[in-house]
């Protein structure tokens, strides 16, 4: 067993055993930028988000249209871009800094572990596209693009995706790339940082997933490539910041690009290919005096570091699948209601219900339906998954207060549409008991929901970079729990700081290589709750 299993152990004991440094303080003042600073590169402004184009004829691959420069725009606004401040009234830790600017929380709508977004964003352009050929760095605070490279460096990363990547990675000429520097999480959450940033980077995957589909587009990242030769070309430290995904764009024909917004340079032909190894002009400036290194960060870092030739096959992951729902007594679900409003919307509304849950409203049956379908129907789609494969995550719902359903520990079974009961009785007490923080009272919201992943499964099927899927694939229910939840006008709050051993005692998984990664609080906000509309001020 290589080093991921041993951090996998770590982080499902850290609520009774501490992670090392346990007496570690973050230096809020020397803090890092909360997004990467290129002195003396470009920055083009993206245009806004095109009217919706009529869908084309159904493609060979089934996909009915390509990106153009609009609608990838629009992807990366809705996903990663700041549309609004954080001011409202709540019982997180950070209320008394949010009035003052420099501390300001803007709201994104993809979530982030502490709400740090650590995640860059790299576009590899090449020939074909709106954009002169190069490498750019996607600035959130300014909604543009940062121009690092001038050149087509598409060649240098089907390489480094190797011979046998998917075909539509290997055709592609449009790439995002997905980085994390950790710096940018580890100065607050130390050697927690990896897991946090995993889930990070499966939030960001699968709020594209959500947005493409809505708009007859595809995402379909490819987390096994060479690491070490695309932060060489992205001029990062490989062991600093890890490359944690590649994400080929089908691109729309010259027909489809043409007025559908302003381009941000003219189409040039294809320039003679760089000379190897390519590397970005335009270095991060950090901001931070002093930069602590964590053992545990960077051996856990080292162990799942990415190369091309160690690519599972496809089905690989079956033997990591998630077991039969468990539990007695099954409890009908209605069926799912229909969401009232579309994905852009609920992103945009999208935000955690820190104190703000009311139980007197409890939630609709039709509602958690929905939210849980959603849930199980999520995948991070990458190419060790199966199309149509079995899924990785199970779901136990914590029922509180939910319209005819008694409380108690449910497994969700979602080929039945049922709720399997594991625990009868009110869980609110030791939904309390085993919770860190006190930014929730757990037993006001309607049901909490608990995804399981079978990591150790999943890394002996894949190896140590199965600990970056792990991550990603709950990131990802995470970001559809937040994004359905929206979609249905209820509160959610998504947590970490819950003893995970409690959970397993709980749930009756001891003996099991089930784990919970994350708790998912969903319910009814308080009515009138005290906020302040920053759009107007």
């Amino acid at each position: 067993m290589g080093h991921a299993h041993d951090y996998a152990t770590a982080i499902m004991h850290r609520g009774r055993v501490p992670m090392e440094p346990v007496d570690f303080v973050p230096d809020w003042a020397d803090r890092p930028r909360k997004a990467k600073f290129h002195p003396g590169a470009e920055t083009l402004p993206l245009p806004e988000p095109g009217p919706e184009p009529e869908p084309e004829p159904e493609s060979p691959t089934g996909h009915v249209r390509g990106f153009t420069l609009p609608l990838l725009s629009g992807m990366l606004l809705d996903s990663y871009g700041l549309t609004g401040r954080r001011l409202g009234v709540q019982a997180n830790t950070d209320l008394a800094a949010l009035p003052h600017y420099p501390q300001a929380n803007w709201s994104r709508g993809t979530a982030s572990g502490g709400g740090l977004y650590p995640v860059a964003v790299h576009w590899a352009a090449g020939p074909g596209g709106p954009l002169t050929p190069g490498v750019y760095h996607y600035a959130p605070h300014q909604h543009g693009m940062r121009r690092l490279l001038t050149g087509d460096v598409t060649g240098d990363i089907r390489d480094a995706l190797g011979a046998d990547a998917p075909a539509h990675a290997s055709g592609a000429a449009q790439y995002l790339i997905l980085s994390v520097k950790y710096w940018q999480n580890s100065f607050k959450y130390n050697s927690f940082s990896f897991h946090a940033v995993s889930m990070d980077v499966g939030t960001v995957l699968q709020t594209w997933r959500l947005w493409a589909r809505e708009h007859g587009l595809r995402i379909a990242p490819v987390l096994w490539f060479d690491e070490e030769r695309l932060a060489r070309l992205l001029g990062v430290d490989h062991r600093e910041e890890g490359v944690f995904a590649v994400v080929p764009l089908e691109w729309a024909d010259d027909r489809t690009t043409t007025g559908a917004g302003p381009a941000l340079s003219t189409p040039s032909p294809a320039p003679a290919p760089a000379p190897a190894p390519a590397a970005v002009r335009h270095r991060d400036l950090e901001r931070s005096r002093r930069v602590l290194a964590f053992e545990t960060l960077h051996r856990i870092h080292e162990a799942t570091l990415g190369r091309a030739a160690d690519r599972p096959e496809p089905g690989a992951l079956d033997a990591a699948a998630a077991r039969p729902p468990r539990g007695t007594d099954p409890v009908p679900l209605p069926t799912p209601a229909t969401a009232p409003t579309g994905v852009h919307a609920a992103l945009r509304a999208r935000r955690s219900s820190f104190g703000r849950f009311d139980a007197s409203r409890p939630v609709g049956p039709e509602q958690l339906a929905a939210v849980l379908a959603d849930c199980a129907a999520t995948a991070v789609g990458s190419e060790a998954e199966r199309p149509q494969g079995p899924g990785l995550t199970s779901l136990y719902v914590f029922v509180n207060h939910v319209e005819g359903v008694a409380p108690g520990a449910y497994a969700y079974d979602p080929a039945a549409r049922t709720l399997r009961l594991v625990v009868p009785g009110p869980p609110g007490p030791f939904l309390q008991r085993s919770y860190f923080l006190s930014n929730y009272n757990l037993e006001q919201a309607g049901a909490v929901i608990v995804p399981t992943l079978r990591t150790t499964a999943v890394l002996d099927a894949v190896g140590d970079r199965g600990y970056r899927l792990v991550g990603a694939a709950v990131g990802a229910v995470a970001q559809t729990f937040y994004t359905s939840a929206a979609a249905h006008g209820l509160g959610a709050g998504v947590a970490l700081g819950f003893d995970t051993i409690s959970h397993i005692e709980e749930l009756g998984l001891t003996g099991t290589d089930e784990a919970p990664l994350l708790i998912m609080l969903l319910g009814h906000e308080r009515p009138q709750p005290a906020d302040f509309r920053h759009e107007i001020a």
